[in-house]
């Protein structure tokens, strides 16, 4: 999946240990579909050649204002002009202190911080990954530069946080390349969801029969993560409760872990007051143990097979759908039906039955545990169907049709 395909970046690397990164994040970002040009101060090449950063990226490296390579096509000796007008981003990664400092003050005395200040601003946006010392990311000035900064339009990305290379811990690291291609992806995302809240649920519930033992399915989880990855790509804050799943939270995404359907319904019912649409794509199961056992329920070699009750659980979505949020239209529902036959006429009977505008019905043998999907949306006009993709890319197509249902923002 190229998501930066027919992009091209202009990756400037400033003086700093982090610069170790900018080589796997040029690899990703190719492996992403984008061309990338790199742009290296004196610094910078203290930390890393720039014959690496010309092999992974495949093409010559830029180190002076002087250059008088062609660049951009150009044959101009203005390669501080031409290298930018090509570009979709400039991202810096590293951004050090200093470089940040220079950008702030409209200083240009190499040819990264002249690229920078001589983009057009209305068509080359800026992002700018900060590395330095906790100490350093922490002091006063550096903050306020950086305010000054996405005051001035530029995108500064957040730092991570963890074991620095001068021996201390803390705040300053810059973000890992996986992390950073994903900022970079979210970037040139439409902000199709942008002022609403997407809650998601996901993952399977876990009905327990005693201690050790319970019931539960073969939901993976890993439809509605990507949906809740895909929803603050667009642009939402996105909350996502998960059943009992070994998933990675999607960047950028609040999460909350439950167990039993009774812990999700609990969990879903209060945060459904406050967020303005609602994917429940959570496999919740059906029935649990009338009761649980406190102790293992241990076989004694007679044969016998202990007796278990169950009752049903609750109909989480069929609440919150009927619920006077949902009904007034500030709260949008959207359901998920696994099916193991007869899809469409199921999805259409569960759409009207659990009372959502928009139902999305797949058959579960076929996608449970996989990492790609078809999907089948139903509402009161009839069936889309979505071939079977990637379940990122169905979550993103899923998306935008939401977007389509709902108001640009939240009311």
């Amino acid at each position: 999946m190229k998501d930066l395909a027919g992009k091209h970046i202009v990756l400037g690397l400033s003086g700093g240990i982090a610069c170790y990164k900018a080589a796997e994040l040029c690899r990703a970002l190719i492996k992403a579909g984008a061309t990338v040009q790199v742009v290296m101060t004196e610094a910078a090449g203290q930390f890393i050649t720039p014959v690496t950063m010309q092999a992974l990226s495949g093409r010559p490296v830029f180190t002076s204002q002087w250059d008088a390579r062609t660049a951009g096509g150009a044959d101009n000796n203005m390669p501080h002009i031409n290298l930018s007008r090509e570009a979709d981003a400039i991202v810096v990664a590293p951004a050090s202190a200093d470089f940040m400092a220079k950008l702030l003050h409209g200083r240009a005395d190499d040819l990264l911080s002249l690229m920078c200040l001589a983009r057009p601003l209305e068509s080359v946006p800026l992002v700018l990954a900060p590395a330095m010392n906790r100490e350093m990311w922490s002091h006063p000035a550096t903050q306020r530069n950086v305010e000054q900064l996405r005051a001035d339009g530029a995108t500064v990305l957040d730092v991570g946080v963890g074991d620095q290379a001068c021996g201390e811990s803390g705040d300053g690291r810059m973000l890992e390349p996986d992390e950073l291609l994903y900022e970079l992806t979210r970037f040139f995302t439409p902000k199709v969801l942008a002022g609403h809240h997407v809650l998601v649920s996901a993952g399977p519930t876990f009905e327990a029969i005693d201690p050790v033992r319970g019931l539960t399915n073969l939901s993976s989880g890993k439809m509605g993560f990507a949906i809740a990855r895909a929803a603050h790509e667009a642009g939402a804050q996105v909350t996502l409760v998960a059943g009992p799943v070994a998933l990675p939270t999607p960047r950028g995404v609040g999460r909350i872990n439950v167990k039993s359907a009774l812990n999700m319904q609990k969990t879903l019912n209060v945060l459904a007051q406050t967020c303005s649409v609602f994917v429940s794509a959570a496999a919740v199961a059906d029935w649990r143990p009338a009761s649980e056992a406190t102790q293992k329920i241990k076989k004694d070699g007679s044969g016998d097979v202990p007796t278990l009750s169950f009752i049903e659980n609750p109909d989480i979505l069929a609440g919150i759908a009927a619920s006077a949020r949902a009904q007034s239209g500030a709260l949008y529902c959207v359901g998920f039906a696994a099916e193991s036959h007869d899809l469409v006429q199921h999805a259409q009977t569960k759409r009207v039955r659990k009372g959502v505008p928009l139902l999305v019905g797949n058959i579960g043998p076929d996608t449970f545990g996989q990492d790609d999907n078809a999907l089948l949306l139903v509402d009161e006009q009839g069936t889309t169907e979505l071939p079977r993709a990637s379940k990122l890319v169905l979550a993103r197509q899923l998306v935008q049709e939401i977007a389509r249902r709902v108001p640009r923002t939240a009311a």
